[in-house]
């Protein structure tokens, strides 16, 4: 198996066990803002656009499980 099928098969692996809780308080600027919830790892973020709330579940689906690449989580 290659970097890059193991890279995508532990993707596939996260992603199925993956659920977000998304609370939208606010529409301003349009966009939301609001809190995300990873409930497999009980984990919450505030996010102040969509963009942001989408990079954090693509960060979510695509970080080790051993080890959290970036800050915002």
């Amino acid at each position: 198996m290659n970097n890059e099928t193991k890279s995508d098969a532990q993707r596939d692996q996260v992603s199925s066990k993956s659920t977000f809780e998304i609370s939208v308080r606010f529409m301003q600027n349009n966009t939301w803002q609001g809190q995300i919830h990873w409930i497999e790892n009980n984990r919450k973020q505030n996010f102040r656009s969509v963009l942001e709330m989408l990079r954090l579940m693509d960060e979510a689906l695509t970080a080790d499980t051993e080890e959290m690449k970036s800050v915002s989580w």
